[in-house]
């Protein structure tokens, strides 16, 4: 597949490295000469330096004949054009922009981006994915990493194992003989450096990270068995009124009317604005890092705090700061990948990565097969996919324990009608059942061929 890759940012690098890396041909267009320097360096693509929306450079990055364009700037209105030029004058079949403005985003405005207007086939905002992300993990306390598969009737969750866990030093095999009816699987481990893809005999150690695969309803019964019954957080503070703090503090306010929010935004014109579209929270103008805006704020009574700044220092700073000051737990937003290994040492909580959260949206529409959304791990190292297994896909018909799967891959859950299935080894999938399944980013090509021989469009 040839693909062309607008922006050479965070996200469009990360994009471009797992095309690249899947033996795609890709070519990447920025205007900047020094990012274009770091991707012809540290990537096995084209890079193109100019301005994407320009139809003389996406006719040298050979648009003509690009399966898919994938614009992902900084500027809203050079990824529209963008499109418009892959369509109007290349007829590049699929076309996904990243739009961040809220205004573009206005349901009154939705026929904007339309074949006949702004033929742009998938819209991603990271603004609202970022949101949507941190009001699920709040619904889970105790959750590193939290999303969901169809329709929320399987989620992939993320847990840290204190000392204190029932089951630390188990066994996994002895884990499914203790909680036959628990409907998890454990998918992922990784202990400190190390990534593990869990085996029969492999212990839960203190520290480890875990992720699982598992029925929502069972979720509860989950966390408590990994040590974790936190209870819903009631008074919480948001750090940065931005579009992300004003979209999560308008979500929770809809949800959670009984909620009490503070937001804290030290802008004094962005205060005012934010505090104008909000209703029950209590907007604070001045800055997270000063110890009498904490203390106004009632830092140390608050069960949670939320930094989503755009400034990655001042959002691990006033995390660390507020846990000092008594808050029981950070969700701290950062989007440098440099930042990653210092959250759990400072003692935050869990972190929210709007580039992870943007790649994961994207991969979605560009794997393969009859794939319905895709959840990428630990800046890619791998993913969770969710896909519909049909009749000639060579999953259907034989039982797991006969599958030979690539290594490292697990299928995690099964979805057939409303019944939600922990596969074992006797377990058969079924033509139409939807198929959540674990992928080590080096397999996820295998696993993509199985479902491509379902639909046979290859």
């Amino acid at each position: 597949m040839k693909v062309i890759v607008c922006g050479a940012g965070e996200v469009g690098f990360n994009i471009a490295r797992h095309l690249s890396s899947e033996d795609n041909d890709v070519v990447v267009i920025d205007h900047s000469t020094e990012r274009i320097q770091k991707v012809n360096d540290g990537l096995d693509v084209q890079g193109l330096l100019g301005f994407a929306s320009h139809p003389d450079i996406m006719e040298q990055a050979g648009a003509s004949n690009t399966d898919m364009l994938i614009a992902v700037t900084q500027s809203d209105e050079i990824n529209i054009v963008a499109c418009q030029v892959a369509h109007s004058l290349f007829d590049v079949p699929t076309k996904i922009a990243r739009i961040r403005h809220r205004s573009y985003l206005e349901p009154a405005w939705a026929d904007l981006f339309s074949r006949e207007n702004m033929p742009i086939d998938v819209i991603i905002s990271p603004e609202v994915e970022v949101a949507n992300s941190i009001a699920r993990r709040l619904d889970v306390p105790g959750a590193l990493d939290l999303t969901s598969f169809a329709e929320d009737r399987v989620r992939l969750v993320g847990v840290r194992l204190a000392d204190t866990c029932p089951v630390v030093n188990t066994p996994l095999r002895q884990l499914n003989e203790l909680f036959p009816d628990l409907n998890i699987t454990i998918v992922y481990i990784v202990r400190g450096d190390q990534t593990l893809f869990p085996e029969s005999m492999e212990q839960l150690l203190p520290g480890d990270e875990i992720y699982f695969i598992g029925d929502t309803s069972d979720l509860s019964r989950a966390m408590a068995l990994f040590g974790h019954e936190e209870e819903t957080a009631r008074r919480l503070i948001i750090v940065g009124g931005g579009n992300i703090g004003l979209l999560l503090a308008g979500q929770l306010e809809k949800t959670n009317p009984d909620i009490n929010l503070k937001l804290i935004e030290n802008g004094k014109d962005r205060a005012e604005y934010v505090a104008d579209r909000l209703e029950q929270t209590i907007v604070l103008n001045g800055d997270a890092l000063d110890t009498d805006i904490l203390e106004e704020a009632n830092v140390a009574n608050a069960e949670t705090i939320i930094a989503v700044t755009d400034n990655d220092e001042v959002n691990v700073l006033a995390s660390v700061l507020a846990k000092r000051h008594g808050c029981v737990r950070a969700v701290t937003l950062i989007n440098a990948s440099t930042f990653a290994p210092l959250i759990s040492p400072l003692g935050i909580d869990a972190s929210v990565s709007p580039r992870e959260i943007t790649v994961s949206s994207i991969l979605q529409h560009v794997r393969r097969g009859r794939i319905r959304s895709v959840y990428s791990l630990r800046g890619g190292e791998a993913e969770v996919i969710e896909a519909d297994a049909l009749e000639t896909s060579p999953l259907v018909g034989t039982a797991l324990k006969d599958i030979k799967l690539p290594k490292g891959v697990l299928i995690g859950a099964l979805v057939r009608g409303e019944e939600v299935i922990i596969p074992r080894g006797n377990t058969v999938i079924k033509e139409k059942d939807r198929v959540v399944i674990f992928a080590p980013h080096d397999v996820v090509k295998k696993v993509e061929r199985m479902f491509a021989v379902a639909i046979g469009f290859f």
